[in-house]
């Protein structure tokens, strides 16, 4: 028949098999200081139901006061980890378990009872295995199946622990029934708890996945998408489910003269305007557009808008913003400007071909008509365009001389150009 010593061993070489895996997992991957927190707390567990298993050979206040309080310590330390997980601040609310623990064995008729520290310890136990719940329940913005589960688990460890308590109160068994009872509920913790293990594995591969995810989609020195994530991007923007707004616009930028700043200011200097660059044209790109890195010094962003003005003077805003004061690049302050071309199409006849395409025209136009300027395509115009002039080559868009006054006003100061 299984006592209660017995069924702490086991839950004793449950919790150390633990620890040591979670180790291994924090060697691994340093930069995720849960696992060495949920290590800390197995071990820990497993510390505080040595002593308890140990009554009789140590004395009573390690096996009852301090052991108890050390085991649920280590709900303490699950908890703390799973908000490390989510990058969120620790609460003192984390050491209830054990406080409860303290406070209530310090009561004469509490102490001296084994059926009411066991009452108080399941209850200290469904505490912490609700805030447990709590600690694991989904942030803003996160969807994660695993974490679900894992919530209704600790849940479901509350309301056995509760459920534990309830049974003492109702049944008050003797001594020796009690004891062989708590091995049962030792057992039975242990194995709800490797459970919740299982699913905590499988909400990190979860986010494992997340995580590689977003770096196979983003450029890696600017840290907005990359050509990849640009697509996927616009399938979702370009999607017929989308009603509002009617047309999806195109903003393709060049920084202009990008190899001189390389050649004179070195390249460091060049990754420096790269970044700088994508962190202020993303800050002015809506939540509900896309932006990203086409390649070299090229970037575009995609954006709902209801008509040319709009995705024009959004362009105007990034361009004027970027080129307001020269750039510090170590020590060395780098002059940079850059040229927009804008598209814009009604969903139902956009595709990522022609949408892109019409930008490149434009921003082709833009840097003839001398740079530090935004040009939006017109299709209308771009033919009679053509027409009038029969040496441009076949489909270019070539700046007329309204085109190029524009810009010019643009640009204001043209000792920037």
């Amino acid at each position: 028949m299984l006592n209660m010593t017995t069924g702490l061993t086991i839950w004793c070489s449950e919790a150390i098999t633990l620890a040591t895996v979670l180790l291994f997992a924090w060697r691994h991957d340093r930069k995720s200081p849960a696992y060495l927190t949920w290590a800390i707390g197995f071990t820990v567990s497993a510390i505080g139901f040595a002593l308890v298993a140990a009554r009789g050979i140590v004395p009573d206040i390690w096996s009852i006061q301090i052991g108890n309080a050390v085991a649920l310590l280590g709900e303490s330390a699950w908890i703390a980890g799973f908000r490390l997980m989510d990058k969120r601040k620790l609460e003192w609310s984390a050491f209830l378990p054990p406080a409860i623990w303290l406070i209530g064995v310090s009561l004469p008729w509490v102490a001296g009872n084994f059926a009411n520290r066991v009452i108080l310890y399941d209850l200290a136990g469904a505490v912490g295995a609700t805030l447990l719940a709590f600690a694991v329940h989904p942030a803003e913005g996160r969807r994660e199946p695993a974490r679900g589960q894992l919530g209704i688990i600790f849940v479901v460890i509350a309301c056995f622990c509760f459920g534990s308590a309830l049974w003492m109160v109702l049944v008050a068994p003797s001594l020796e029934k009690a004891m062989i009872y708590r091995g049962y509920m030792a057992l039975g913790y242990g194995l709800l708890i490797i459970v919740a293990i299982v699913l905590n594995g499988k909400l990190l591969m979860e986010r494992a996945e997340r995580r590689w995810r977003a770096i196979s989609i983003t450029d890696t020195l600017t840290g907005v998408l990359n050509r990849r994530g640009l697509q996927e991007s616009y399938e979702i923007l370009a999607g017929r489910g989308q009603q509002q707004p009617q047309k999806l616009a195109a903003l393709l930028f060049d920084l202009d003269h990008f190899k001189k700043i390389n050649d004179h200011h070195g390249h460091q200097a060049g990754d420096v305007v790269l970044a700088e660059f994508a962190r202020i044209a993303r800050q002015f790109v809506p939540r509900s557009g896309a932006f990203g890195r086409m390649g070299g010094e090229e970037f575009v962003a995609f954006v709902p808008r209801d008509d040319q003005s709009q995705a024009e003077a959004l362009a105007e805003t990034i361009r004027a913003d970027f080129c307001r004061v020269p750039l510090l690049a170590g020590r060395t302050l780098v002059p940079a400007t850059v040229s927009i071309g804008v598209s814009i199409m009604p969903r139902e006849t956009v595709s990522w071909d022609r949408l892109v395409s019409f930008a490149d025209r434009a921003l082709y136009a833009a840097k003839r008509a001398g740079r530090n300027c935004t040009i939006v395509f017109d299709e209308m115009e771009t033919a009679k365009e053509a027409e009038a002039a029969p040496g441009a080559d076949d489909g270019e868009l070539v700046p007329t001389l309204e085109d190029q006054i524009h810009a010019l006003r643009r640009m204001g100061k043209l000792a920037r150009m």
